[in-house]
């Protein structure tokens, strides 16, 4: 079992920044990839970013160029650096991690980021 902690949500004027935080416990030894989705409302939970244990990262069309995700294993932690956001950013932001080997993901419970224009 893993257990993930998101922080770093809020409001923020178009154009502005967070930083999202997302802390695993639990039997973190076998995680391989962390990331990030995100739901708007009634829109479908798309991936956002995702980075693997090697530190290998892939991003959505939609955020490259302004979103930047990082990982701290010593501290079981990912990162999800936000600039330059968009009031269509505005969503649910849900962590995950997944175990070598394994299809299931475990699940944050979601921090909301809203972004006004």
């Amino acid at each position: 079992q893993v257990q993930l902690v998101e922080s770093g949500g809020g409001l923020v004027q178009a154009g502005g920044s967070l930083r999202l935080s997302c802390v695993a416990s639990g039997s973190v030894s076998r995680i391989n990839t962390m990331g990030w989705y995100r739901q708007a409302p009634g829109k479908q939970r798309e991936l956002v970013a995702v980075i693997t244990s090697a530190g290998s990262t892939n991003y959505a069309d939609s955020v490259k160029g302004r979103f930047t995700i990082s990982r701290d294993n010593a501290k079981n932690t990912v990162y999800l650096q936000m600039n330059s956001l968009k009031p269509e950013d505005t969503a649910v932001y849900y962590c995950y991690s997944r175990w070598e080997f394994s299809t299931y993901n475990y699940w944050g419970q979601g921090t909301q980021v809203t972004v006004s224009s």
